[in-house]
């Protein structure tokens, strides 16, 4: 039981701390000096220890958001050309599973990007500023549309593992710099399910 009130007791004594910081913020500005004489304005400490809200996003939700639209546009793009060309059922079936997840993905972040006012990426958009995100040249497009069978197979395979690993490295900025619950949930899920395939991708390449 003692343990427990003491614990209620010290939660207690921590609200009624941060509640006497907000009003020494909120006094702060009233000719006191006091929230001044340590050199900075006490406002941003207050709202940096506002609890985040599902609605409150920054810089870094916006940029996982217009990053992860083009990319994940160009693993559909990579995707579609297997359904033709790969000579693996397990390539096709992998391919069909990339699409199924992703498309509803972009439909979801364009959705944020322009509740938050922001510009969605147009369609063949460059993906500029993103040189480790596993995006595919140019000309490792072309390579792709022009091989078909094995060929095909490996190189696809090949450079799909290094657009996955791209995209992982981006959902791990986004876990640890952004605020936007919704979004740190995607980023958990594209680890999840990209590092998954990247698994079978892998086992996929050391078979053909």
């Amino acid at each position: 039981m003692s343990p427990k009130r003491s614990l209620i007791r010290r939660a207690t004594a921590v609200s009624t701390a941060a509640t006497a910081a907000l009003v020494l913020a909120a006094c702060g500005g009233n000719g006191s000096g006091s929230a001044h004489n340590n050199g900075h304005d006490a406002s941003p400490s207050a709202s940096a220890s506002a609890p985040a809200q599902e609605g409150d996003h920054n810089a870094a939700d916006t940029a996982f958001a217009k990053g992860m639209i083009p990319h994940h546009r160009q693993a559909i793009e990579m995707a579609d050309l297997a359904a033709t060309r790969a000579e693996s059922a397990e390539v096709k079936k992998l391919a069909e599973e990339i699409k199924k997840a992703q498309d509803p993905e972009i439909k979801t972040l364009s959705g944020w990007l322009t509740s938050w006012g922001e510009q969605v990426p147009a369609e063949g958009a460059g993906h500029e500023g993103h040189d480790m995100s596993g995006m595919m040249t140019a000309e490792e497009m072309k390579q792709l549309k022009s091989a078909s069978g094995k060929a095909f197979d490996t190189a696809f395979l090949t450079l799909m593992i290094k657009h996955h690993e791209g995209a992982v490295a981006m959902a791990k900025t986004e876990q640890a710099e952004g605020t936007y619950q919704p979004a740190k949930d995607m980023a958990d899920q594209i680890i999840t399910s990209q590092s998954a395939e990247i698994a079978r991708m892998n086992t996929l390449l050391g078979t053909s």
